[in-house]
């Protein structure tokens, strides 16, 4: 049963309840706390009635005022879109090697293909292209599905393992763990391949070395049977599979023996989304155009 009584020093009524010996004093609310309320609901409402506030079934209120950011904004897209119609139906027009000639389109390839580049790309292969374990470099000249301007437009637009009907489809067989190979023959085929490319050269001529003093598997022989198909019998690849080179010295994940065991052993499959729905023909063309310039590429 709560019991009011009235605080000693400050003249004020309890609420009658008491907690541990705290008892919480029954004062008024400040005057200026009601002005507050009083005035941010009248300027609520004052806002609703002006501005447009309030969906309803199909529309919304429109307030007395009539202001509409968005009708605003539609109407500065069709500006935009009518100032950069003459330059656009240029590119579209033009074959690569022409724009990447003329430095007055090449200005406005390089602003909108920052953009577009920064908000679509840069998350998976970095602001500079430079790519990262996973992620391909878009600035040197391996590419797995080619690296021309008509292969970067279609890749863009298709994608790599992505849900589009057409996309790029490539995927390397996990050999270790789907049973295919052991561990002792990925390691012979991993000591190989770091033999295909000038970078692996010298760590691999000691791994042969020890393969010959050993019985250990035929890392060759092994690569021609499991691996030739899809990389050739000479390790370069093939873009049509988006097998990649195998004889350079670029790597997604990789070209040291452990990070190469690790491949073979648990395979890889890349991902890349299609950018068919989200950027037009002449915003894919910029792009495959800026990733040339970048890397300072011959366009065909």
């Amino acid at each position: 049963m709560s019991v009011k009584e009235r605080d000693p020093l400050t003249g004020h009524m309890t609420t009658g309840h008491e907690w541990n010996g705290i008892t919480e004093l029954n004062t008024r609310v400040p005057p200026p706390i009601w002005w507050f309320i009083g005035i941010t609901h009248v300027w609520a409402l004052v806002i609703w009635i002006l501005l447009p506030t309030w969906p309803l079934v199909t529309t919304y209120t429109k307030g007395l005022l009539g202001l509409d950011q968005r009708e605003e904004v539609e109407e500065k897209v069709v500006a935009a879109n009518v100032a950069r119609s003459d330059w656009a139906d240029r590119i579209a027009d033009l074959p690569v090697d022409e724009i990447r000639a003329d430095p007055v389109l090449m200005s406005r390839v390089n602003d909108t293909a920052h953009a577009l580049f920064g908000d679509n790309c840069a998350g998976c292969h970095g602001a500079d292209a430079a790519g990262g374990p996973g992620f391909p470099s878009l600035v040197d000249s391996a590419w797995l599905w080619g690296g021309d301007a008509d292969a970067i437009m279609e890749t863009l637009r298709v994608g790599i393992n992505s849900q589009h009907p057409d996309t790029h489809f490539g995927q390397m067989l996990a050999f270790g763990r789907d049973g295919m190979l052991s561990r002792d023959e990925i390691r012979a085929v991993a000591a190989y391949v770091q033999t295909l490319s000038d970078a692996g050269d010298v760590a691999a001529e000691g791994a042969a070395a020890d393969d010959e003093a050993t019985d250990a598997p035929d890392g060759a022989q092994l690569f021609a049977d499991n691996c030739s198909s899809c990389h050739g019998e000479d390790g370069g690849g093939d873009t049509t599979l988006g097998a990649p080179d195998l004889t350079d010295d670029f790597w997604i994940y990789g070209g040291d023996e452990e990070t190469l065991f690790q491949t073979v052993w648990g395979g890889r499959q890349g991902w890349m989304p299609t950018w068919e729905d989200r950027l037009s023909e002449v915003e894919r063309k910029i792009l495959a155009t800026y990733i040339l310039e970048l890397g300072g590429k011959d366009a065909p």
